[in-house]
């Protein structure tokens, strides 16, 4: 329907008289004759923008650019009257309806879809307008600091950097690199708006474990991160570390029992014992965690997104992609398990993918499941290296689980291999 030319112009009267709707509702209770675009006007206006839109694709195109311009202009002067009659400053209607125009152009000009979706978000955002001004109003400097500056690592840089491979053994990609300051600063800035809405302590635990169904490793940078900077409100995020490795332990057997079926009987008693003791960590750090307002202030106080630390995790995953493809390359087949292992350091996700990809036969069940654990082994220590170098003067205590369970499983490794 949106191909032909009465669906066209139905399409650029919908976007108007929606967003004419919106503004009639704002102006509902202002004098008669003093509004000076209403539900008709704002679908005159789209309207005129669709038939502009149609000349111009019927090689009218001087015909249909006259028609915008005077449009336009006589918008603006509608604009001008009404701020020198009321002595108002405000630009939204003007603004409005020139985005109506534009969007009813937009609409006969092959761009139905994306006309109607554009119009029913400035009509979301006339719309918000009272709850936007009162979260604009709670704002504080932090948070619109913290706010650009995410902003600026996830929409001006990342979509700016290549995409393709280069540097030794053609390991690295920078919008991958890169794609991991993003994961590292949106948990950091995640954890930070959900402490500003649910506290510190259930904003923390509420991060580290939706975070860690993703990714656990960025997860815990983010909060080492915010560990090393923080000067009360240790338990929190030390409880959300915990509770971030918890997570991951329960995630990776859950992937091993779906991908890799042959190993996860192996996997699974290599690795349990390790999950018991993320888990005990997790609940005994969460039962210590207390809602101190303290600990609240001080993380509110201070921008959550550290570029430097983010970057230091960045030059680590490059490293381990370094060292997988060597592996890869130096032993051909026998470093199937190296490599596996290597690259579980930053994502133990990939190794199971990876494992579960081998041929039938490569390696008996047994063994497969001992070379999953090794990944598990591996990415659980770096985890506890990252905060041993990040976290600051509380360091130890909040890397004792990681280190723990990692003790547990290379206790169990050792166990199994000699038997």
């Amino acid at each position: 329907m949106l191909t032909t030319t009465a669906g066209k112009l139905l399409a650029a009267l919908l976007i108007g008289l929606l967003i004419g709707v919106e503004r009639g509702w704002q102006s509902r209770n202002d004098a008669p004759g003093s509004r000076v675009a209403g539900v008709r006007t704002f679908g005159l206006v789209a309207l005129v923008g669709g038939v502009a839109g149609l000349l111009v694709e019927r090689d009218l195109a001087l015909a249909g650019n006259a028609v915008i311009i005077v449009t336009a202009i006589a918008i603006g002067l509608g604009y001008w009257r009404t701020s020198r009659a009321s002595d108002q400053v405000s630009a939204t209607n003007a603004v409005a309806a020139l985005l109506t125009l534009a969007l009813g152009l937009l609409a006969t000009c092959g761009f139905a879809v994306e006309a109607v979706a554009s119009g029913c978000v400035a009509a979301l955002l006339l719309a918000s307008r009272e709850q936007l001004h009162s979260w604009l109003s709670g704002l504080s400097e932090v948070d619109v600091q913290a706010t650009v500056r995410f902003a600026l690592i996830v929409a001006a840089i990342w979509p700016l950097l290549p995409n393709h491979a280069f540097g030794p053994y053609n390991a690295w990609n920078l919008r991958y690199l890169w794609s991991v300051v993003v994961l590292v600063t949106g948990f950091s800035f995640a954890g930070y708006i959900a402490n500003k809405r649910f506290g510190h302590g259930r904003g923390t635990l509420a991060t580290a474990a939706l975070g860690g169904l993703y990714s656990s490793t960025a997860v815990i940078a983010s909060l080492s991160i915010r560990l090393r900077g923080a000067t009360a409100g240790y338990e929190a995020i030390a409880a959300g570390i915990a509770v971030a490795s918890a997570v991951m332990f329960g995630r990776v057997l859950v992937l091993a029992a779906i991908l890799a079926p042959r190993a996860f009987p192996s996997f699974a008693a290599t690795i349990g014992p390790a999950s018991v003791v993320a888990i005990f960590y997790a609940a005994w750090r969460v039962r210590n965690a207390s809602e101190d307002n303290e600990g609240r202030a001080a993380s509110d106080a201070r921008n959550p997104i550290e570029l430097l630390p983010a970057l230091f995790f960045a030059a680590l995953v490059a490293a381990t992609a370094v060292a997988t493809r060597w592996a890869d390359q130096q032993f051909g087949d026998m470093g199937a398990g190296a490599a596996i292992v290597i690259s579980g350091s930053f994502d133990v996700d990939a190794a199971t993918v990876t494992l579960g990809g081998l041929p039938p036969g490569t390696l008996s069940p047994y063994v497969a499941g001992l070379v999953l654990a090794g990944p598990v082994l591996v990415n659980t220590l770096f985890k506890a290296a990252i905060v041993l170098v990040i976290g600051g003067q509380q360091r130890w205590r909040a890397a004792m689980p990681l280190l723990t369970a990692a003790a547990t499983i290379a206790v169990m490794i050792a166990m199994r291999a000699a038997a």
